[in-house]
């Protein structure tokens, strides 16, 4: 070997059962600088390589035990070997024995009897597409990173705004105060239990619990263009101030959709539509402002009609006073089939110590 105070070129683990092929491979990829590990089965190669992973492998095929083919199969099927470049190096010429070397994940083929200066070559070659392959994973894993970091400034400076909006809605009316806080809990619990579910577990992941616990704070926000009369008056309303009130899923929906033109693919601005304007729809499509029923109502409206529901009902105004949360339960129980999903209600009631507890 080369006697030099530089680290080695590359980490060879050379794979035979001859001893003498072992003694020339290793005594040459030495002397050109490589840390050359000789293993003379393919059993205890893999053992070599679980307990210190080499960066290239050269591999016999006709070995006793475990031939070359199972070796590199072994190594490709494990994830943290996958990754080794493994090169054969045999005696065997015909096309097919090729196209087997191939197929379980070789990266090259030499066939013995092998020039030294071809090994070299192609080891080199492979070495170095290993490392500019680390190396891309590297930067591409750095930029990965970098975007994450700008996606959480930009998602929290998103969320500060909206907290903005919605507590502006929600200072109009002194008695509605903590309402939104509620209902993001509620919202998030809901969607929780229905994504442990079967039926749902592919739609509610945990980006959508994310999304409609922040996109909750919107249902509200078409108040803002409901007049003060109507908004605050300490009593029912009429028929006309109810049709006005019923507006402000259009305001907030219209609102919203603003924003989506420049943002089309935006999923939390399409789940503060869809929970804006649909959170007053009923599941037998007696609800407004479009009269949907059934799963024709998003999902995301659904769950936020029970608790937005929930917690109108254990609040305290000045024309009613808050219920407990056993009389809310009944209506809510009551409810299920005509004005709730009965899915939504199925989980509201195995979570139901969370929604009581809201109003301690």
């Amino acid at each position: 070997m080369i006697e030099t105070n530089e680290a080695p070129r590359g980490d060879v683990l050379v794979v035979d059962d001859t001893p003498e092929n072992l003694r020339v491979l290793c005594g040459m990829l030495k002397h050109q600088g490589y840390r050359a590990r000789p293993m003379p089965s393919g059993r205890l190669a893999l053992q070599a390589v679980d307990s210190q992973p080499p960066d290239l492998v050269l591999l016999d095929i006709n070995m006793p035990e475990m031939n070359g083919y199972e070796v590199c199969r072994h190594l490709k099927e494990n994830q943290a070997t996958a990754a080794i470049p493994v090169i054969f190096i045999s005696a065997l010429t015909e096309l097919g024995d090729k196209v087997k070397a191939f197929s379980s994940g070789g990266v090259d083929y030499i066939t013995k009897p092998f020039q030294f200066e071809e090994v070299e070559v192609r080891v080199e070659t492979h070495l170095k597409l290993r490392r500019m392959q680390l190396q891309l994973e590297q930067y591409a894993k750095h930029l990965e990173d970098q975007v994450e970091e700008k996606v959480r400034e930009i998602s929290q400076s998103q969320m500060a705004t909206i907290e903005v909006l919605a507590q502006l809605t929600e200072s109009r009316d002194e008695c509605t105060g903590g309402h939104i806080k509620r209902i993001q809990s509620l919202s998030r619990a809901l969607a929780i239990k229905l994504g442990e579910s079967e039926r749902y577990q592919r739609t509610v992941t945990a980006t959508y619990v994310t999304n409609i616990y922040y996109a909750s704070a919107l249902h509200d926000i078409g108040k803002v263009g409901v007049k003060d009369a109507i908004l605050l008056k300490n009593g029912s309303l009429t028929a006309e101030e109810f049709a006005e009130m019923k507006k402000h899923t259009i305001y907030a929906a219209h609102t919203l959709a603003a924003a989506r033109e420049k943002y089309p693919g935006n999923v939390f601005i399409n789940m503060g539509i869809a929970i804006s304007r649909s959170h007053h729809e009923k599941w037998d499509g007696l609800g407004y402002p479009d009269g949907l029923s059934g799963e024709d109502i998003p999902l995301c409206a659904r769950i936020m009609a029970l608790a937005d529901v929930y917690d109108a009902l254990r609040t305290k105004r000045p024309y009613k006073d808050g219920m407990s949360h056993e009389e809310a339960r009944e209506i809510i129980v009551a409810g299920s089939g005509t004005h709730f999903d009965p899915d939504v209600v199925t989980a509201f009631l195995e979570i139901e110590q969370v929604f009581s507890e809201q109003h301690l």
